[in-house]
């Protein structure tokens, strides 16, 4: 019990430690001013989920195009992207931002879909919508494809802040 009592006065004594020092670097103007002025103030994530634009691909008028290419969200943030075929094509996306989000659920037509993992891909054999929500929680760089059409620019990139 001793030695119990020891650690725990330890890891006590530690965390005020390590939260003073915390405290002691946030009143630092010096660092504020510094990065004020290198960059604009950066985004914080919230407790509401917001919408990421949402991505069309193809069009009647070039079965080929998507209305954006790339997407900027931010680390911890809720999402809810709505992925639209809209060219008559039957395509087949895939990204790898899906294995490093917590996916909440996916919508079809009012269905959802709920997962204990992420999905490989969304293949659209029609026109129409689906809506995936997910939580980011890995920042990085990644990449959305429709891989046969990627070729013809039906591609891009999701960066996490």
């Amino acid at each position: 019990m001793r030695k119990f009592r020891a650690v725990a006065f330890a890891a006590l004594v530690g965390m005020a430690l390590t939260h003073g020092q915390v405290w002691a670097q946030d009143g630092d103007d010096d660092d504020a001013a510094a990065g004020a002025a290198s960059s604009p103030k950066a985004e914080k994530a919230t407790r509401a989920s917001k919408d990421v634009p949402e991505l069309i691909l193809g069009s009647k008028e070039d079965q080929f195009t998507a209305n954006q290419k790339d997407f900027k969200l931010i680390a911890g943030q809720g999402y809810r992207w709505k992925i639209t075929a809209a060219g008559g094509l039957e395509y087949k996306f895939h990204t790898d931002l899906f294995r490093n989000v917590w996916n909440n659920q996916i919508v079809i037509n009012d269905l959802e879909v709920h997962m204990n993992g992420a999905p490989a891909w969304l293949e659209f054999d029609a026109d129409g919508t689906i809506q995936v929500q997910f939580t980011t929680v890995r920042p990085g760089i990644y990449t959305w494809s429709v891989p046969d059409l990627a070729d013809k620019g039906m591609k891009g990139t999701i960066t996490i802040k």
